[in-house]
């Protein structure tokens, strides 16, 4: 593990922009699968938020692997090669079992998620699930102040899970072919050595999501990109191989 300083988010960032504006079609591109997905999962939660979750769990499935095309153009451009949408599309075949292992770790985290969420709601509203406005209204009434600190102490606890989990492990699959459980391991040390800049990294992926997705979500197209290809350079920064002088992480 690499200690970090509290500037490196910051540098992540702009290396993310960069490669952004090294390969913008590409990054439209992965930009606009964001986006889709987004807007589906928005208009199923209007319409249908019974199924909700089960939108999410599909998200949760196609993210990572479109996330992954992101870090095999930044892996490119950082061994001086000339990256393409097809070797981006491509680049998870070879890593399918490992990849397939850790997204079904994320599922399960995201299930258990959903249902600790349900059993909050049932506690506080004896009256059944509510309709989307309803949670709405519930989740924004600051008379449910009680309902509003346990949700969100809920949700915090797996996100804080899924984040730690994942913050590292996929870009290191695909640049180590390593297996699931090792690249968790390494990802849940990275945060703990590391948990205050790490914090600050999931504060600013959390700010710029949020903010991307005012309105209908099209700042996804440009957001979502950037924020992968600055993953790929969040491991490089906090994971060092002795044989690998990884640029990254000596300016970390």
């Amino acid at each position: 593990m690499v200690p970090l300083g509290w500037g490196a988010p910051f540098r992540w960032l702009a290396l993310g922009w960069r490669d952004f504006r090294a390969q913008p079609g590409i990054g439209v591109f992965y930009g606009g699968c964001f986006w889709l997905m987004a807007l589906t999962l928005g208009m199923v939660f209007r319409a249908r938020p019974e199924y909700a979750m089960s939108i999410a769990s599909g998200c949760l499935l196609v993210g990572p692997f479109l996330a992954m095309g992101l870090y095999e153009v930044s892996r490119r451009r950082e061994q001086g090669l000339v990256p393409d949408l097809g070797s981006s599309v491509t680049c998870w075949d070879s890593h399918i079992r490992s990849m397939g292992m850790l997204v079904l770790v994320l599922i399960v985290l995201e299930l258990l998620w959903g249902r600790a969420s349900l059993v909050v709601f049932a506690v506080f509203f004896n009256t059944g699930m509510p309709s989307t406005t309803g949670v709405l209204n519930a989740i924004f009434n600051l008379e449910n102040w009680e309902f509003i600190v346990v949700y969100l102490a809920v949700g915090g606890v797996f996100a804080a899970l899924v984040f730690a989990t994942a913050v590292v492990s996929i870009p290191m699959i695909l640049d180590r072919d390593t297996d699931a459980i090792s690249a968790a391991i390494t990802s849940i040390r990275v945060v703990f050595e590391n948990t205050g800049v790490m914090v600050l990294w999931g504060l600013l992926i959390t700010v710029l999501v949020v903010l991307a997705l005012l309105p209908w979500g099209v700042g996804l197209v440009l957001i979502g990109p950037i924020l992968g290809h600055a993953t790929w350079h969040a491991y490089r920064g906090a994971v060092a191989w002795q044989e690998d002088p990884n640029p990254d992480a000596a300016a970390a």
